[in-house]
């Protein structure tokens, strides 16, 4: 075949370093913005959400990309973003990554762009222990949060 045809989405979850709330409410919706709006590196944000200690988002993988290398472009420069605020900020290492079925997009976009009312009931760290079930990922609970 002559041309690729990629539809590999994925929902990224990542946190503050330390899970500490670093993200000011006054730039957290701005710093999702940054992350769908963000052009040049060629993967396509299709939503961005969060709280004060981590960070959504749902891309479109591109096939040129691999997933790591997305993550770790899309980290950098949200960093570089937010110390150009004025902010000491850093990504804590890791993330999750989980599959979406095309047909569950609207579940997800919607899961991601109500974090605030999500996380009125649920820690970060249930949020993400849950996220590791549902989708059957292997963990060590010792060592899930670095």
């Amino acid at each position: 075949m002559a041309h690729t045809y990629p539809n590999v989405l994925i929902h990224c979850v990542f946190s503050t370093k330390n899970r500490r709330d670093s993200i000011p409410d006054d730039l957290r919706e701005k710093l999702s913005m940054y992350f769908v709006v963000g052009k040049g590196h060629n993967i396509p944000v299709l939503c961005a959400g969060g709280t004060a200690n981590h960070a959504h988002l749902l891309i479109a993988l591109p096939a040129s990309v691999p997933l790591a290398k997305a993550i770790q472009v899309l980290k950098a420069n949200s960093s570089r973003w937010l110390g150009e605020h004025g902010f000491d900020f850093s990504w804590q290492e890791g993330y999750g990554a989980f599959s979406v079925s095309a047909s569950n997009i609207e579940v997800v976009r919607n899961y991601i762009e109500h974090q605030l009312e999500h996380h009125a009931k649920h820690s970060f760290e249930d949020e993400f222990i849950s996220l590791l079930r549902k989708c059957n990922v292997a963990f060590d609970p010792e060592f899930v949060f670095g």
